[in-house]
């Protein structure tokens, strides 16, 4: 271990470990869990009706979330949250358990469109994905602000550095080709180890001890009036000229994913037909394109500026969507995606620094959860919205066509959220928002 790396602590290295279990666990699930959706039911508006409630707190509990951050112990917080996660995995790991018998073969899925739904493991996985969105909210929130608790602030950029290549290798790299082995040897096996990286997570991060936090730094406790401090976040971003806009383009954008992401483990099946382990190299995607995305987004913003590169990400997306939509190649598919990444990590690596640079340090908790709620808000709508789409271009008969409509509305919807954000996102506003904005200390 080298020096740098020493000063990090002891404490950094659980929370770091924690990090990359969880992930582990996240890396699982992206696999195990739409695959057994797609096991229990083949309809279209079903299997999109379980994303619906897993991002539903997003657009409902958000708002508080930020608060209850900002007010109380976040070590706890994180603990109690993945306690919660780990023991809703393990109901659902042993519902799975006791109807084993009752799911088809997984890898028979891909010519399979008239399974009758399991009404039980059905809605088991609605009840648990809601309830699971509300601590996901909660954990997020108050993981987000808890490093600099864990080390000085002078080691933070090194320290973020290692999570971020724990959570990319354990999330993209190491889970999904594990969920589907483990898939192959039982269909219930990743999410008993799905529970279990919880419950691990949870016993390191307790063992943590906090750096204190210096007189000047100690706030004193006062009754929580969560509509007042809601109002103070939501009022100074809706008053921002640039921030509001941005943050509803974003939400629209991801309305938009949304739709196409609704059904895509049935687009992946029928369409793409992919196996499980196909399926789980198609979720590497995202992992190529964000790395790329991380080392290639800031030096095409300083080469085209911010308003540009905006533009490009913009006009990139509904395009690589279109192409997806008409493809029924896995690899054109895991490219079209990966791109798609790329330009969503551009935008991030624009508006994230910005929204450091210019929002108030003692609002940026709360102007951050709104702007998330804005963000993420939309996801269950969109998700809603394509799995009506699908069930309706259906119900004309065409299941194929049903399922590639949804890359299709988003072409149109693309191009309109491009003539609304065009004249918005300027890079003159862009730097004259940095250049009034208040930097962070």
């Amino acid at each position: 271990m080298s020096e740098k790396s020493a000063k990090l602590g002891k404490n950094y290295w659980r929370l770091w470990t924690a990090h990359a279990t969880s992930n582990l666990g996240d890396g699982l699930a992206t696999v195990a869990f739409p695959w057994l959706a797609s096991a229990v039911t083949r309809d279209p508006f079903l299997i999109a009706l379980i994303t619906v409630m897993s991002r539903l707190p997003w657009l409902i509990f958000t708002l508080p979330a930020g608060v209850i951050t900002d007010r109380f112990d976040r070590k706890k917080i994180i603990v109690a949250m993945d306690i919660a996660q780990g023991a809703l995995a393990l109901v659902l790991a042993g519902a799975i358990y006791l109807e084993r018998d009752s799911l088809p073969a997984l890898n028979n899925l891909t010519a399979s469109t008239t399974i009758e739904t399991n009404y039980l493991l059905y809605w088991s996985l609605v009840g648990i994905s809601l309830l699971f969105g509300f601590a996901e909210v909660l954990r997020d929130n108050a993981g987000q602000t808890f490093l600099p608790s864990v080390v000085a602030k002078e080691n933070l950029e090194s320290a973020n550095g290692k999570l971020w290549s724990a959570e990319y290798v354990m999330n993209s790299f190491v889970g999904p080709p594990l969920a589907s082995f483990l898939l192959g040897v039982v269909v219930y096996l990743p999410f008993f180890i799905h529970s279990s990286t919880f419950f691990i997570a949870a016993g390191l991060i307790a063992l943590i001890v906090t750096i204190p936090k210096p007189p000047s730094e100690v706030e004193v406790k006062t009754k929580v009036n969560f509509r007042a401090e809601i109002k103070e976040g939501f009022s100074w971003l809706w008053s921002h000229s640039l921030l509001r806009p941005m943050a509803i383009i974003l939400g629209t954008l991801n309305l938009v994913g949304s739709i196409t992401a609704a059904t895509f483990i049935l687009f992946a099946q029928e369409i793409l037909e992919t196996s499980v382990f196909e399926f789980a190299i198609l979720g590497t995607s995202g992992a190529i394109g964000g790395t790329l995305g991380g080392i290639l987004g800031p030096k095409i913003s300083k080469k085209l500026g911010s308003g540009p590169s905006l533009y490009l990400t913009l006009l990139s997306m509904p395009i690589m969507s279109l192409i997806i939509g008409l493809t029924s190649n896995w690899y054109i598919a895991w490219v079209m995606i990966a791109g798609t990444t790329i330009f969503a990590v551009l935008w991030n690596v624009i508006t994230v620094s910005l929204r450091q640079s210019i929002i108030p340090t003692h609002l940026l908790g709360r102007v951050n959860s709104v702007y998330r709620f804005f963000a993420w808000g939309s996801m269950p709508i969109g998700t809603l919205i394509g799995g009506a789409i699908v069930s309706a271009t259906e119900a004309l008969g065409d299941r194929e066509l049903a399922l590639r409509m949804p890359y299709f509305v988003s072409l149109v919807l693309g191009l309109v959220i491009f003539v609304f954000a065009a004249p918005r996102l300027t890079t003159e506003k862009i730097e004259s928002a940095r250049a009034e904005g208040e930097p962070l200390s």
